[in-house]
């Protein structure tokens, strides 16, 4: 288990990772390829997010971007931002590598943001209407709907917003 320094400060421990895989902060090139990754799948596909505005969005100040992989190349990644919705911590962005899909790293990463966020007693995300598949990920993991955002990353598509209480 790679931790890049952060094993202490963070709950690494609190998931059980592959023999062979890591999770770390990102490193040099890690956004780019997160970018690049994302705009080539659903949901960005459909909301027309290209990889530059994309990339902007994972730089934005206060935002956490952690890499998760297997044998040394990306498989996924989590970008969290402590203090993202009305001061709490907000899961911006969890995408699996097409490669990587159906091996776990969905639940991984989102146990990771729950023991991250835990003494903060919640943790929100938003995800779009159309995306049944994450919807079933965080029905799963006790998220609940707490409102709806129309037209809000693009017209015709809807966010909900998601919550779960971590306490």
């Amino acid at each position: 288990m790679s931790a890049a320094g952060d094993a202490k400060a963070l709950p690494l421990t609190s998931i059980e990772l592959p023999p062979g895989a890591g999770l770390a902060r990102a490193q040099r090139g890690d956004r780019a390829w997160g970018a690049r990754m994302m705009a080539a799948s659903e949901p960005w596909l459909t909301l027309a997010q290209d990889a530059g505005r994309i990339a902007a969005g994972l730089r934005q100040p206060g935002v956490e971007l952690w890499i998760a992989r297997e044998a040394g190349a990306p498989a996924a990644l989590l970008a969290l931002a402590p203090r993202g919705f009305a001061g709490a911590p907000y899961l911006k962005t969890l995408a699996v590598a097409p490669q990587a899909r159906g091996r776990g790293w969905g639940t991984r990463l989102l146990r990771f943001a729950e023991a991250r966020f835990a003494r903060q007693g919640r943790l929100f995300l938003l995800v779009s209407s159309f995306n049944t598949g994450a919807q079933r990920l965080y029905w799963r993991h006790g998220y609940q709907k707490r409102g709806v955002l129309p037209d809000f990353v693009a017209p015709g598509y809807s966010e909900w917003i998601l919550s779960k209480d971590l306490r």
